[in-house]
């Protein structure tokens, strides 16, 4: 059977702040981000199941990537728990703000290699993570390959 990939695209809302960057991005602000998920597998070839033709439901997936990461990081505020940003990070979660501290500075770039090791995890067995795209701009993205990594 052939190995097939298939792709399932996610939206939300974070923002963030680079501590000891030298341009605008250390002043805390957000992002429409873009995440693009591409696993791959072998469609299931048994009849009787009721997934066959199906490498994986995508509901399935996007289950794993809504609890791994959009309902995490949607409408939420990321920083690097290892800078100075903690005392900000602390006050606002004191209002009622949803805060995620990270220990990475919160780049696209380290962004994305930690949402391939949360997705990798819940996969199943049959499944692997082939790449993920993380688009932070119009014209800016990161992109992770399992073969590379």
């Amino acid at each position: 059977m052939s190995l097939i990939r298939i792709t399932k695209k996610f939206d939300f809302e974070t923002g963030h702040a680079l501590y000891g960057y030298d341009g605008k991005c250390k002043n805390i602000h957000g992002h429409s981000y873009k995440l693009f998920v591409t696993v791959q597998g072998t469609p299931i070839t048994d009849s009787s199941h009721v997934k066959y033709g199906m490498v994986i439901d995508f509901t399935d997936l996007k289950k794993i990537v809504k609890e791994e990461i959009v309902d995490k990081f949607d409408h939420a505020t990321v920083f690097n728990k290892n800078t100075p940003h903690l005392e900000l990070a602390t006050l606002l979660s004191e209002r009622d703000h949803d805060v995620i501290l990270v220990d990475y500075q919160p780049t696209t770039e380290m962004m994305v290699i930690d949402f391939a090791e949360k997705i990798s995890k819940r996969l199943p067995e049959n499944i692997s993570l082939f790449s993920i795209k993380l688009q932070e701009t119009e014209s800016s993205f990161a992109e992770w390959y399992a073969s590379e990594n």
